[in-house]
């Protein structure tokens, strides 16, 4: 068995998601668990169905792997994974959407587009759906959305929207956070000086229920989001930094 040196946490922020939850952990479970030493932790976000109910059915089959986390009332999804990732326990954070339109098996060829890093070095891997399964609408707002945040913020992502993600947990804990934070992720860590590589990655149609977390795209709700990082990016200062010592 080829098992990673790497713990990785797989982090589902998930809102009323009750229908797809067995079949998202049991595809993560089938795709990695040969590879890989993960957890997957669920952030049940305000849900009012049994979306918990079912996770920790889930932690009764997969007791060493699957975890629940539960925030009493809704405060969004940036929330839900930044709460996540302080809980998780691995060196390398995953972040993966509760609907089931991201494809697990993706999560491999990021793992291992991260696992080339060196040790201590900030990056992000992030997922782009090329070919997408929305509405018409839904991608024109996205494209849209897309052209506007890289223009003014240069995050060399052609999708910050993705939910597929992989990212050092002290790279992210190293960030500012905010709401709305996590479609913002590349610019962030670039602004630490961080490395971003962008991964095709597929995209599949929702079987079951609806988006509970709305649109973020709408170009003038994200206004402010941006001109907010823009802010950030303008008042941070990298310096280069060299240890010296007396000659001998």
């Amino acid at each position: 068995m080829d098992v990673s040196s790497k713990y990785i946490s797989i982090v589902v922020p998930a809102k009323n998601e009750a229908e797809n939850i067995d079949i998202l952990v049991d595809e993560i479970i089938t795709h990695l668990d040969s590879l890989y030493q993960f957890e997957i932790i669920y952030i049940d976000d305000g849900s009012s169905d049994s979306t918990a109910e079912k996770v920790l059915g889930l932690m009764r089959r997969y007791p060493d792997q699957v975890r629940l986390i539960q925030h009493d009332s809704s405060v969004g999804q940036s929330t839900a994974i930044y709460t996540g990732v302080k809980q998780a326990c691995g060196e390398l954070i995953v972040t993966i959407d509760a609907d089931g339109q991201n494809n697990p098996a993706d999560m491999i060829n990021l793992i291992k587009t991260a696992e080339a890093f060196p040790k201590g070095v900030d990056f992000c891997v992030a997922g782009y759906r090329k070919k997408r399964k929305d509405t018409a609408w839904k991608r024109f707002q996205s494209r849209v959305a897309n052209g506007v945040r890289a223009t003014l913020l240069g995050d060399d992502t052609p999708d910050t929207g993705c939910g597929l993600k992989v990212i050092p947990r002290k790279t992210f804990l190293r960030l500012p956070y905010f709401n709305h934070m996590h479609r913002y992720l590349p610019s962030l860590i670039k602004r630490l000086g961080g490395k971003i590589v962008v991964v095709e990655v597929g995209h599949r149609d929702r079987q079951h229920g609806e988006s509970n977390y709305g649109m973020w795209g709408r170009l003038f709700a994200g206004l402010v989001d941006m001109l907010g990082v823009m802010w950030l990016q303008r008042r941070n200062k990298l310096p280069v930094v060299r240890e010296l010592f007396p000659d001998d």
